[in-house]
C-alpha cells in the first residue's frame, strides 16, 4: 500500500506522483528472486571467476520511496525488507573515507597509500603508486589477486552491458591514475586500506559514527568473504567489500539507505552535528577527470545520462535496480529497490515532472 505523507506530498502533484509510482511497481527488476542461482549461472562473468565467496540472500519485491524537505513523500511496497545492495556498498566507502580524513587517518587524499598501510597488496613499483583519490575514483590500476579474486576478472568491464559482455581481458595496464574502470577486486582494496587505517572492522565505524548518530535501524549488516579476514594488531578482522558481486557486501532496506541519501543532501549534518567533514560531499560529487559522470564512488549526472532528472542529481547505484537518488535541486532524496534499470530514466524523468 502507498503511504503518502500530505505535508510533504505538498510539493507534489498528487496524479503525476501516484503515476510515478505506478511506473515504478510495475517495472520489476530482471534479477530473480534466487540471487544465489543468478551468481551462480554466471551473470556477472563464466566459471571459475564467478566463485561466491560470501553470503547471499534471495531477494524481496521491488519497493521505494520518495523524500523532499526530509519529509516522506510517498513510499511503495515493502520499505522495512532486507536486501542486498550490491554497489551502493561502494558509496558508503566514500563515507568511510571521508571519516578518515577529516580524522587525520589520511593526511591527504593524494597520498600513496602505502605511505601509511604496510601491506602487501600495496607494495611494489605499482601497487605502491596508488594514492587514495584513485582507489575512490576507480583509476588505480591496482594489480594483483585479493582474497581470491584477480583484478583481472573485471578488466574490460563494460555497465552498459552487464551480464551481455565479454569481460577479465588481458588488456595491458596504464599506468596509475590515468585509465578508469569500474573493478571490484580495487574496490576491496580500498576497503582493505581504510580498515588499516582505521583499526577496527569498517562496520563497526560505519555504525557509530553514522547510522547510530541518525537513528538508523539496526536491520542493516555489511560483510566480506570468507576468505577477507586479516589481522590487525593481534586481532582476526573481517575485510568488508565494496558490493555483492561475489556475496557480501550491504544488506539493508530502503529507510536506512533513505538516510544516508539525507545526510548527503544535508551536506553531512545532521541535527546540527557534523557527521562528515565540511566538503566532502562536494568532494565526492565532483566530476573525475576521466569519466565526468562519476566522482568519488558516486554516480553524477553532470553530463546529462538521465535527462529527465536534474544535471545536479547524483546516485549510488547497485546492480539489480538498486538506487539511492540525490536531487539537491528539488530538495529531494528517493531510494529504489529492485527497479529495473532499464525503466530508471523514465522513473526518475516522472517522479521529476511530478515536483511542484
Amino acid at each position: 500500500m502507498n503511504v503518502v505523507s500530505p505535508a510533504a506530498a505538498a510539493g507534489f502533484e498528487p496524479a503525476a506522483l501516484a503515476d510515478a509510482v505506478a511506473f515504478a511497481q510495475a517495472h520489476d527488476s530482471p534479477f530473480p528472486r534466487d540471487i544465489r542461482a543468478h551468481l551462480d549461472a554466471g551473470y556477472f562473468e563464466a566459471p571459475p571467476d564467478n566463485a561466491v565467496l560470501g553470503t547471499v540472500v534471495p531477494r524481496g519485491a521491488p519497493n521505494g520511496l520518495l523524500m523532499r524537505g526530509g519529509g516522506l513523500a510517498v513510499r511503495w511496497g515493502d520499505t522495512r525488507q532486507a536486501d542486498m545492495t550490491f554497489s551502493v556498498a561502494k558509496s558508503y566507502l566514500a563515507l568511510l573515507a571521508g571519516i578518515a580524513l577529516g580524522d587525520g587517518l589520511i593526511a591527504d587524499l593524494d597520498d600513496t597509500v602505502s605511505s601509511s598501510v604496510d601491506d602487501p597488496a600495496f607494495a611494489g613499483p605499482r601497487n605502491g603508486a596508488i594514492t587514495w583519490t584513485m582507489l575512490l575514483n576507480q583509476t588505480s590500476e591496482w594489480e594483483g589477486t585479493l582474497f581470491g579474486k584477480a583484478d583481472r576478472i573485471d578488466r574490460g568491464r563494460d555497465l552498459q552491458r552487464e551480464g551481455k559482455g565479454q569481460k577479465g581481458i588481458d588488456r595491458p595496464l596504464q599506468a596509475p591514475g590515468s585509465y578508469w574502470e569500474y573493478n571490484d577486486v580495487r574496490v576491496n582494496a580500498l576497503a582493505l586500506a581504510l580498515l588499516h587505517r582505521f583499526r577496527r572492522p569498517l562496520p563497526e565505524v560505519f555504525a557509530e559514527r553514522l547510522m547510530r548518530p541518525m537513528g538508523a535501524s539496526v536491520d542493516w549488516r555489511w560483510e566480506g568473504y570468507s576468505t577477507s579476514f586479516v589481522e590487525i594488531d593481534g586481532q582476526r578482522m573481517p575485510s568488508v567489500s565494496g558490493g555483492g558481486h561475489w556475496g557480501g557486501g550491504v544488506v539493508t532496506h530502503a529507510e536506512d539507505q533513505a538516510l544516508i541519501g539525507q545526510l548527503m543532501l544535508q551536506d553531512g549534518l545532521w541535527d546540527g552535528k557534523r557527521l562528515l567533514p565540511a566538503g566532502w560531499v562536494r568532494r565526492c560529487t565532483t566530476p573525475s577527470a576521466l569519466h565526468g559522470d562519476y566522482g568519488l564512488l558516486w554516480w553524477l549526472n553532470a553530463g546529462g545520462r538521465y535527462p529527465g532528472a536534474s544535471r545536479e542529481s547524483y546516485f549510488a547505484q547497485g546492480a539489480g535496480g538498486n538506487v539511492i537518488w540525490i536531487d539537491p535541486a528539488h530538495d529531494v532524496v528517493g531510494v529504489f529497490r529492485w527497479l529495473d534499470p532499464a525503466a530508471l530514466p523514465e522513473a526518475l524523468a516522472r517522479f521529476t515532472a511530478a515536483l511542484r
